[in-house]
């Protein structure tokens, strides 16, 4: 029996020998940064600036794959499934690792299936109208809502998503009727806007910033805390009367649950150096999205206070469970 426990003691100590090795060795190939939707919207331009200034510190490339679907279900259930090494990571969202807890049947949990490594950023939505539509403010766009039932369309970046839930909240909060129009992405929901085949949205100042300035779209309001300096003119919904409505929407880069700790810690400083970085940080400035400083096991916390809000969201809108 001793014999037994000196062996299982040397195999220990040379699995964590092992294990250490390899974390002090990482990353020694391209790192994979799933982004579960699809190219053009804020995710994919976020991620990939970020990604560019963290190959810097990793000294390899950290390569961004944008797989699509589901709200972005489908790419942070193939993620929560791939091989724990820190070599395939998640760009999680409120969606994502909020909200979806509520209105999806998941094969992945937030808080059990992934590690968490940074949040990113949090940004505020704008909610933005069809340049010919027939109201200019958010007081008029209620009452046009509140003559047409049911009549009004919106667009989102998908079932779940922020841009989702965004406009399910201001559907509770100002009285009003809306149909929903999913799309698996900002991009696609975006020219359909520009179309004119869908009447609002709310979305990010980095998607909808250049077709405003285009004249193809025009702002009614914004969810942020303040007005935001990009848009001046434009009023928060806290001013118009809807404090419930100040919201801004986050992103996190998460790993599959038993990647090593050193690991981790390797992902976790080389994102940090990236959000500090002064190209970064005047990319975040220009585009209205404030870096986030919260990492690993702190961020837990924010996580779960995340999902009990959207759960709220959900339940008053009364939306099935997908």
């Amino acid at each position: 029996m001793a014999k037994r426990h000196v062996l299982s003691a040397i195999l220990i100590a040379s699995t964590a020998v092992i294990t250490s090795a390899a974390a002090e060795e990482f990353p020694s190939r391209p790192i994979t940064w799933v982004v579960p939707f699809a190219p053009g919207g804020i995710t994919d331009t976020t991620s990939r600036i970020v990604a560019e200034e963290m190959s810097r510190t990793l000294g390899q490339s950290v390569v961004i794959d944008n797989r699509a679907g589901g709200g972005g279900a489908v790419g942070t259930e193939q993620v929560a499934r791939a091989k724990p090494d820190g070599y395939t990571m998640i760009y999680g969202t409120q969606g994502t690792m909020a909200a979806n807890v509520t209105l999806r049947k998941m094969s992945y949990d937030p808080l059990t299936s992934f590690l968490p490594v940074h949040l990113v950023g949090e940004s505020p939505n704008l909610f933005v109208a069809y340049h010919k539509a027939p109201y200019n403010s958010v007081p008029e766009f209620i009452a046009y809502a509140r003559q047409n039932p049911g009549k009004v369309t919106f667009s989102s970046s998908g079932v779940g998503t922020a841009t989702h839930l965004v406009a399910e909240l201001f559907k509770t909060v100002a009285g009003v009727e809306m149909q929903h129009v999913p799309y698996r992405g900002s991009a696609p929901a975006l020219n359909d806007m520009i179309a004119g085949r869908v009447d609002v949205m709310f979305d990010y100042p980095v998607s909808v910033g250049p077709h405003v300035e285009a004249g193809k779209l025009k702002v009614l309001a914004t969810t942020a805390p303040e007005r935001l300096r990009a848009f001046p003119d434009v009023p928060t919904m806290a001013e118009l009367g809807m404090k419930e409505m100040t919201t801004q929407s986050w992103s996190s880069i998460m790993v599959p649950a038993g990647t090593p700790a050193p690991v981790v810690d390797r992902l976790a400083a080389a994102a940090h150096a990236a959000l500090t970085s002064e190209r970064v940080r005047t990319h975040f400035e220009k585009v209205g999205t404030r870096p986030m400083t919260l990492q690993k096991a702190e961020m837990i916390p924010f996580i779960e206070k995340e999902i009990v809000r959207w759960r709220d969201v959900i339940e008053r809108a009364g939306l099935e469970k997908q």
